[in-house]
């Protein structure tokens, strides 16, 4: 993996974590792009932890509240939902690697994506703040963070429909959706971190590469979280909406329209 390479998918992956489009969608993309094959792995471990601390520059001060009252109603929210994720998760564990592992679903989980956006923009505006926050809406929204485990399949944009139909206002829905995203990247990260220390994935890498990918993606991350922030609360999620129903559509064409006659792109 070269330089140039690192750069932009850390680019790619900062944005797309926090945009309504699926990070994981867009980096197995451009991976397939550019045959990068090597340490990709250890890669998304770093970029991800670049995410992350996009994350906690920008909700530091929510953060440094939960680190200081840790049994207090906020993380407990945050708790309940994030444990409704991780039951999902290994409920589903092998369904959801089989499903990444063939690709097949990718141009599916745009599309998804897309009408869960078009979906978000017509449910009315709740009046619900975090105080107002309830375990089952918490629990809701952590089970759509669950599925959107699924390839192509937008997190934010998942979670954030979850809080806006739980009557959630935008601004806390946002809000809530990426102070859940925490433990759940975090846990992936140690998953992901786990499985390069127990096998060759760190062998033979450019860590100044994957130095630079993890600082492109908690750039990027920064804006991006700012960008969804605004998005979310002047409903313009449909413009996120038309973007990755139309890449479903390409994906989709690419894997079973042109299959015998171009080489594979999207496969």
């Amino acid at each position: 993996m070269t330089i140039i390479e690192a750069l932009l998918l850390g680019l790619v992956q900062g944005l797309t974590e926090f945009l309504p489009v699926s990070s994981s969608g867009h980096l197995a993309l451009l991976q397939k792009l550019f045959g990068i094959s090597e340490g990709v792995l250890t890669f998304d471990v770093f970029v991800h932890f670049g995410t992350l601390v996009a994350v906690f520059i920008v909700f530091w001060q929510d953060i440094v509240a939960i680190l200081k009252h840790p049994l207090s109603r906020l993380p407990r929210l945050i708790v309940t939902g994030s444990a409704v994720t991780a039951a999902l998760y290994l409920a589903g564990k092998d369904t959801f690697d089989t499903l990444f592992l063939t690709g097949r679903l990718v141009g599916v989980g745009f599309l998804i994506t897309g009408l869960v956006l078009f979906a978000a923009e017509r449910v009315s505006r709740g009046r619900k703040e975090l105080t107002g926050i309830t375990y089952v809406d918490a629990a809701v929204i952590g089970l759509m963070q669950g599925l959107a485990m699924l390839p192509a399949v937008s997190r934010s944009g998942l979670t954030i429909t979850g809080a806006l139909l739980r009557g959630l206002d935008r601004e806390t829905a946002a809000r809530f959706s990426f102070l859940l995203s925490i433990p759940a990247i975090l846990g992936a990260n140690l998953l992901e971190f786990g499985k390069v220390l127990s096998s060759s994935a760190a062998v033979d890498i450019s860590w100044l590469a994957f130095l630079v990918g993890a600082a492109a993606a908690a750039l990027a991350g920064y804006f991006a979280i700012h960008l969804m922030l605004r998005a979310v609360v002047s409903g313009r999620l449909h413009f996120f909406a038309y973007y990755v129903i139309g890449l479903g559509i390409l994906v989709i064409v690419d894997q079973f329209v042109f299959l015998r006659y171009f080489p594979p792109l999207f496969r």
